[in-house]
């Protein structure tokens, strides 16, 4: 019985052992993918830094666009409507005017 235990307990110990050494083989993976994560994390705090504040002043030129925007959209729609006025005058003019055109005096064929 003393036997079985001894044999039991030096597998458990065999077993133990080889799963400390692969940890302490992954401990330099570990390691570097550590390292790495963390120059990521440096560089990408770096490029982002001012990111909030860049963000901020592009919307504030946005918003500055628009408000320009609004009036040259008013004058544009002015414009059509001014065009649409022109359009709507030459088609009454032809309609009511247009026959009254120059008279032109027939030629008269004498056969």
């Amino acid at each position: 019985m003393v036997m079985l235990v001894v044999v039991i307990n030096t597998l458990i110990s065999l077993i133990l052992l080889y799963v400390a050494w692969r940890v302490w083989k992954l401990k330099p993976l570990l390691a570097f993918v550590a390292n790495r994560l963390t120059a990521y994390e440096r560089a990408t705090h770096a490029a982002l830094q001012n990111a909030p504040e860049n963000i901020y002043t592009s919307q504030e030129a946005i918003y500055n666009l628009r408000q320009a925007n609004l009036g040259v959209q008013m004058q544009i729609q002015q414009v059509r409507q001014i065009i649409n006025l022109l359009l709507l005058g030459q088609q009454t003019w032809r309609r009511y005017f247009g026959r009254l055109g120059p008279i032109s005096e027939k030629k008269v064929v004498v056969k």
